[in-house]
């Protein structure tokens, strides 16, 4: 699919719309994102010359808030809630730190026992670094207290045998106290070790790698098949997204931002076999920063798989897909069901396009984000100072659907197309 055609929609207009946002992996109270579209937006609104404003939600369902906008000279309100899984996310990170190691391990495992881990390395390199970085980083650390362990008893062992000499005259390595000595120092050592690992831990909001470990491990732990806390609330998510349909709403619109994209692509796809309800709002599925490769690539993700290609196929799910190279986080530009490589005969999304970073952030913004690698993961939901046809906040809060708004739209011509999973197999 190259572009999105809009027939029988161009006199069509949003005047309210529902948006379901899906995090990633995330822990964080969803008061985060509002405070993030708060700001961002204001932003955004200057930069672009339109009006933008939050106001408490007036929806029952999950947390979320309310946004009015005139955009173009149109108004149009929508409704914001965000579909939580940050408990799920916070138990599955109440892992101490010898458990994080057996996940390291596991998950190590998981993916280079299974081939994956080299072809997705040669899909992009970034996503590959990201995901070896906490690798990295917790055998740096255990390396450090390894090497710690082993430095502290030398060093108490030495001061106490310049101790003993200076009060006997002769080295305690002849006494009858040398095994105690001994003793206590291994012990001092394992102490110590113990206590840098446990620095490095209680400071992972500066390093990520305890945080990034567990995310790939949730994924890995199953070999890419779901949790069953996690089916249970995505059946949760679809009910919440089946009921916005039937609101009188003109767009319910779902945005999965990077992991939050995979689960979206299941919720959506169960939602359509189900059948959609008669007179149902536009429906339509922005994916962000997505990193499916990383879940679709493993043996045992036959659910996602299939879910891929029966979405691409639907003809009334509009799905945009907007990643960026610059983002080292997400694979840029590369079509989740064809990469997969599970795309049917009958293919038509995603439109693949490129928040183009380098292009829509001026020189100095690029130069301040370029090397903060987990904020430029944010920037679909952020301001841009040089916007181009993607934005956000025109997307969430203006008068056009997804598709309207993308009518004609060409893909990236640098989008990655070639099948490059060496499982297919499908649920």
């Amino acid at each position: 699919m190259n572009t999105i055609t809009a027939e029988g929609t161009a006199d069509q207009r949003v005047f309210h719309r529902r948006v379901f946002y899906i995090p990633g992996y995330d822990p964080i109270h969803p008061r985060r994102y509002r405070e993030l579209y708060r700001k961002e937006g204001a932003a955004q609104a200057q930069i672009s010359g339109y009006k933008i404003d939050l106001k408490p939600k007036k929806v029952k369902g999950p947390y979320g808030w309310r946004v009015t906008a005139i955009i173009d000279d149109k108004a149009c309100e929508t409704d914001v809630e965000v579909l939580v899984w940050a408990d799920i996310v916070k138990s599955s990170m109440d892992q101490g730190i010898f458990r994080t190691y057996l996940q390291l391990v596991r998950t190590a495992w998981a993916y280079i026992g299974s081939g994956a881990l080299f072809r997705l390395a040669r899909l992009r390199k970034g996503p590959m670094i990201a995901a070896l970085y906490p690798i990295g980083m917790l055998l740096l650390q255990l390396a450090i207290a390894v090497g710690v362990a082993i430095a502290v008893p030398m060093l108490v062992a030495r001061f106490m045998d310049l101790l003993y000499q200076g009060i006997t005259g002769h080295s305690l390595f002849f006494s009858p106290f040398f095994l105690v000595q001994a003793y206590g120092a291994v012990a001092v050592g394992v102490v110590a070790g113990v206590l840098t690992l446990r620095w490095f831990k209680a400071r992972d909001g500066k390093f990520l790698a305890y945080y990034l470990m567990h995310d790939y491990a949730y994924s890995a732990q199953s070999k890419g098949a779901n949790p069953p806390e996690l089916e249970s609330r995505m059946a949760q998510f679809r009910h919440s997204i089946r009921d916005a349909l039937t609101t009188g709403c003109d767009e319910v619109l779902v945005v999965g931002h990077s992991s939050g994209a995979h689960l979206a692509v299941s919720i959506l796809s169960d939602l359509h076999r189900e059948g959609l309800p008669v007179g149902h709002a536009a429906l339509s599925f922005l994916s962000l920063g997505q990193v499916v490769p990383m879940v679709s690539f493993l043996p045992e993700a036959r659910r996602l798989r299939g879910d891929l290609a029966y979405l691409s196929a639907c003809k009334d799910v509009v799905w945009v897909d907007v990643t960026a190279p610059g983002d080292g986080c997400a694979f840029a530009l590369c079509d989740p069901v064809a990469v997969s490589g599970v795309a049917p005969a009958g293919k038509i999304w995603p439109l693949v396009i490129s928040a183009a970073f380098t292009q829509t952030l001026s020189p100095e913004r690029w130069v301040e984000l370029r090397w903060r690698f987990f904020r430029l993961h944010f920037q679909y939901l952020c301001a841009f100072d040089r916007p181009g046809d993607y934005d956000y906040f025109q997307i969430t809060a203006g008068p056009q659907t997804l598709g309207q708004r993308y009518a004609g739209r060409a893909a990236s011509k640098s989008r990655i197309e070639r099948a490059a999973s060496g499982y297919t197999s499908v649920a």
